[in-house]
């Protein structure tokens, strides 16, 4: 029997007015089915019509049928429900296109995950376009005009270089440009990441929103990885913002000479650009309010590079704090910038380098009962789990780890993606990957590079007994003596039996030379291991090499005294014993 829809006034139904409901105004004509009139069928309700009176012995299998055949159609309704929440639901939801992010959702999609990453701009994050990538390009075009100055000294003499800092910020943005194909939205995709642009918000457990979304419907997710990183501090001192300081965030759009600058802070990004500045031509102020400059480090290496900063003609000064800043009169000729002691310098521009804060706010992190530290840093454990059930943090925007007493390196992209790994590997199966930051490597990229892993030698004696330093000066190092670059040290702190507990690498190629420390830190190695590892000669890497001879040759010497001392006391042991054989008396023949 075919059915065919057609539609009826419900003022001609006649008879079936009693038992259709009146909202019914489609029905099925029944074709050929003999009877010269229509047939009403209400298929999904309970009450079936016909044009003839019911036959009163089948009309309860009928309306028994109804109500299955409506129960049928609710669970079906109510599977496609479920199978469309099931497809819309994210199994990871990355905030961040940033180092962390980017692993994080690149890791779980590996995984099986379905990911969405949300990013506010464009994913790569600091270290590709503000941070790590632009700075070293930039740091190669000022080594590149302090080779030209110094060549003297190995008997090449030069001109003094011109310095086209526009060329140089074009050589900057290449670098970026060549590497951003890496993180892009396409490369994403093709791994299995769906990237979506706009202002993401949590508004509960499970949910978010995107500005930016056509429909407007809220994301809905199993499990997040918050990944927002950080940016540049700006303290609010008077005058400043007038001035329009430079930041790693602005610093690369230059594109004309800068005669002077005035820098303030001394950590890691101050030290790179005042000295790469200095190298280009610009005369550098560098200031800090520390009594040293990178005061994280080791005294000895704060100083040696304190030193060679000097040598490129920054004006270092240590122990001093900006409290104001105003313009040059006539307009135009600068920014005075006032010192906590009176004295005021000078500079065409002032760039700001006092660290990062998180970028937490306006996420709704409260309605997702996320904890955050006073300074903003998302409170998390070793397995980055936040105090949300199914949310975790990575990179920047993470708070203090449990460290064994080791400075965190915390805003680093090294860091970041470990923690991006860690946290996206917790989310999607199990947390059970740890953060341990003990051996968490930085490296300052100035000349010569600093680079430093584990505990500093104060640290290490706050928290082990017969901790000793075993230290060589990089005079010693052949490779250093051939390119007169014998100002570095090697300083590696050791506990009593020999395992390394940190290191300090000063000198070029100081964060490769790092690595091999890097690993003997990780497994609690001891560095007499590497003396049985030949290193190709000569290398910057002979001063951990003949460190480690020296610390085997030590223990050799040490263990070679201890077997002469067991022989000794064996001597002594067996020489009363042959006496007293001798003066016993023999016995006498019978």
């Amino acid at each position: 029997m075919l059915l065919t829809r057609q539609s009826i006034p419900v003022a001609d139904r006649g008879q079936h007015d009693r038992r259709v409901p009146p909202e019914l105004a489609e029905v099925h004509r029944v074709a050929g089915a003999g009877v010269g009139q229509d047939d009403v069928v209400q298929v999904d309700r309970t009450v079936v019509a016909t044009g003839h009176a019911p036959d009163r012995a089948g009309e309860g299998d009928r309306v028994q049928h109804g109500h299955q055949h409506r129960r049928q159609h609710r669970r079906q309704h109510r599977r496609q429900h479920r199978r469309q929440h099931r497809d819309q639901l994210i199994d990871l939801l990355v905030v961040g296109g940033g180092t962390a992010g980017l692993v994080a959702a690149r890791t779980a999609a590996r995984l099986g995950a379905r990911v969405v990453l949300v990013e506010r701009t464009r994913t790569g994050g600091d270290c590709l376009w503000t941070g790590c990538v632009p700075s070293k390009a930039f740091l190669a075009a000022a080594a590149h005009a302090h080779a030209v100055r110094d060549g003297a000294r190995f008997g090449v003499r030069a001109a003094a270089p011109h310095v086209d800092l526009a060329a140089v910020m074009t050589h900057v943005h290449a670098a970026r440009e060549r590497i951003a194909p890496v993180d892009s939205v396409e490369a994403l995709a093709a791994d299995g990441v769906e990237v979506r642009h706009g202002t993401l918000r949590f508004s509960g457990p499970g949910r978010a929103t995107l500005d930016g979304e056509v429909d407007g419907a809220p994301l809905r997710f199993r499990r997040a990885v918050i990944a927002t990183g950080a940016d540049p501090v700006l303290p609010g001192i008077p005058g400043l913002a007038d001035a329009a300081p430079l930041t790693t965030d602005s610093v690369w759009d230059l594109d004309a000479p800068v005669p002077s600058l005035v820098v303030l802070g001394a950590g890691p990004i101050g030290c790179e650009l005042g000295q790469g500045f200095a190298r280009l031509g610009t005369a550098v102020t560098l200031l800090e309010a520390a009594d040293r400059v990178l005061p994280v480090e080791e005294p000895e290496a704060s100083a040696r590079l304190g030193a060679a900063l000097a040598r490129d003609g920054v004006d270092v000064r240590t122990g001093r704090r900006a409290v104001a800043v105003s313009a040059v009169r006539p307009a135009g000729d600068g920014w005075e910038v006032e010192l906590d002691d009176g004295a005021r310098v000078r500079g065409a521009r002032v760039l700001v380098a006092l660290g990062r804060a998180p970028a937490t706010a306006g996420l709704g992190l409260d309605a997702l009962g996320v904890t955050r530290a006073s300074t903003g840093h998302v409170v998390v454990d070793d397995r980055l789990r936040t105090s949300a059930p199914g949310v975790f943090a990575a990179g920047d925007v993470v708070g203090d780890l449990p460290s064994g007493g080791a400075l965190l390196p915390r805003p680093f992209t090294h860091v970041a993606g470990v923690h991006g790994s860690v946290a996206a590997t917790n989310a999607v199966l199990a947390p059970l990957r740890r953060v341990d930051h003990r051996a968490m490597p930085r490296v300052t990229y100035t000349a010569p590079e600093v680079a430093h892993v584990g505990l500093t030698e104060d640290a290490a004696r706050e928290g082990h007994d017969g901790v000793r330093v075993r230290t060589l000066e990089h005079g010693e190092v052949d490779r250093a003596v051939t390119e007169d670059e014998t100002a570095g040290v090697t300083r590696v702190v050791l506990d009593r039996r020999g395992r390394v507990l940190g290191a300090t690498v000063v000198g070029p190629r100081a964060g490769e030379v790092l690595n091999e420390l890097t690993a003997l830190v990780a497994r609690r190695g001891r560095l007499r291991e590497l003396a049985g590892v030949t290193h190709p000669y000569p290398g910057w890497g002979d001063a951990v090499w003949n460190a480690a001879l020296a610390e085997l040759g030590d223990a050799l010497a040490t263990q070679a005294a201890r077997r002469a001392a067991r022989l000794g006391v064996l001597a002594r042991r067996v020489v009363p014993l042959s006496r007293a054989s001798a003066g016993r008396a023999a016995p006498r023949p019978r």
